[in-house]
C-alpha cells in the first residue's frame, strides 16, 4: 500500500529528474542506487531512508528540501494561445490603450500579471499610474518616452524597464506608433 507522503516525494524527485533531462538509468548509476529502487521511490511504492534522499538530491544537484516543497501537488499553469488573451478595460487606462491579459499566478505571497498593451499612435499620455508591486515592460515593437516619478526615458524595441510600481509613472509619448509592450506586474498577495 503507498503512502500519501511517500507518493508525493516520489513525484517530485521524478518531475525533478525529467526537469533536469536525466533518465532513471542514469540518476540511478550517478547515485549508486539500483534502478528498480529508484523507480519504486519515484512511483511512491516505498518510503526512502534520509540517506537514499540525500543520495538523489546529490544526483540531481537539489537541496533535500526541494522534495517536501509545498507546491509540488499544485497544478498553477496557463497557457494561452497567441492572440487569445483575455482583454481587459482597466479603470483610468488612457486612452488608445488595450490590455490583453496572458494570465494570473498565485504562489504563496506573491502574484503575477503579465499582459500585452497595445497603444494607437495618437494615445493619449497618461504618467499618473502608481499601484503596489514591481513592474516591468519589455517593448516589442513602436517607439515611445516613459516617465518614472521626474525621470524621462526614451524606449524602443528590445528595451525593457523595471521599477517599483508605487511611483508615478507611465507613457509619455509615442514616438512612434502602434506600440506593443509585454508587461508584468509583481505584487504581493493580501
Amino acid at each position: 500500500m503507498r503512502s500519501l507522503c511517500a507518493s508525493r516525494i516520489g513525484a517530485q524527485i521524478k518531475a525533478l529528474r525529467i526537469a533536469s533531462g536525466v533518465s532513471g538509468g542514469q540518476l540511478a548509476q550517478h547515485t549508486g542506487l539500483s534502478a528498480s529502487m529508484l523507480s519504486r521511490v519515484e512511483r511512491g511504492l516505498v518510503s526512502p531512508s534520509v540517506e537514499t534522499l540525500e543520495r538523489i538530491a546529490g544526483g540531481l544537484g537539489v537541496a533535500v528540501s526541494r522534495f517536501f516543497s509545498e507546491g509540488s501537488g499544485r497544478a498553477d499553469f496557463s497557457h494561452v494561445p497567441a492572440g487569445k488573451g483575455l482583454r481587459v478595460d482597466c479603470a483610468g487606462a488612457m486612452e488608445g490603450c488595450d490590455y490583453e491579459l496572458l494570465g494570473r499566478l498565485q504562489s504563496r505571497e506573491l502574484a503575477i500579471e503579465p499582459c500585452l498593451m497595445h497603444l494607437a499612435q495618437g494615445a493619449r499620455s497618461d504618467t499618473a499610474s502608481q499601484h503596489p508591486g514591481l513592474k516591468f515592460l519589455y517593448v516589442l515593437s513602436g517607439r515611445l518616452s516613459y516617465r518614472y516619478g521626474t525621470k524621462v526615458v526614451g524606449v524602443e524595441p528590445g528595451d525593457s524597464l523595471l521599477f517599483e510600481a508605487g511611483a508615478p509613472h507611465g507613457v509619455d509619448v509615442i514616438a512612434e506608433g502602434p506600440v506593443v509592450c509585454l508587461c508584468a506586474v509583481f505584487s504581493l498577495r493580501d
